[in-house]
C-alpha cells in the first residue's frame, strides 16, 4: 500500500466533488453551457485520476517504482490537462487570458496517458503467477 498515492487520490477525489458542485451550481449563471460542459470534462478526468491513483496505490502488484512514477504523471496531468481546462472553462470570468497557455492541456493528457502506459507496463512485466 503506497499512502501518499492513498491520499493524493482521496484529496483529487475530494477537490473533483467540490469543483463539480461549484461548476454545477456555482458557475450555472456566470458562463455559457458550454463552457460549464467543458469545466465538467476536466472535473470529470480529474475524478478518473483520483480513482486510478486510489487503485494503484492500495495494490502490491504495481512495483513500488512504477508507483513512484504514476503518481508523479497523475499530479503533473491533471495540474496541466485538467487545470487548464478550468482555466479555459472560466476565461471570461478572469483578468488573465487562459487561452495563452492552453498549449498545457495536451501536454497533461500525455502525462496521463504515460501514468497510464508506466501501469500497463509494469502489469504485463510482473512475473506472479496471480
Amino acid at each position: 500500500m503506497n499512502k501518499k498515492m492513498l491520499v493524493a487520490g482521496v484529496v483529487l477525489g475530494l477537490l473533483s466533488i467540490i469543483l463539480g458542485a461549484f461548476g454545477a451550481h456555482g458557475l450555472k449563471a456566470l458562463i455559457s453551457a458550454e463552457a460549464i460542459q467543458t469545466f465538467e470534462t476536466g472535473v470529470r478526468y480529474q475524478m478518473y485520476h483520483a480513482f486510478f491513483l486510489l487503485i494503484v496505490g492500495g495494490t502490491s502488484i504495481v512495483s513500488l517504482k512504477s508507483q513512484n512514477l504514476i503518481y508523479y504523471f497523475v499530479l503533473i496531468g491533471v495540474l496541466f490537462f485538467s487545470g487548464s481546462i478550468y482555466g479555459l472553462a472560466t476565461n471570461a470570468l478572469t483578468g488573465f487570458d487562459f487561452k495563452s497557455i492552453g498549449f498545457i492541456t495536451p501536454i497533461g493528457g500525455l502525462f496521463l496517458i504515460m501514468a497510464w502506459g508506466v501501469s500497463f507496463v509494469d502489469l504485463i512485466k510482473n512475473k506472479s503467477k496471480n
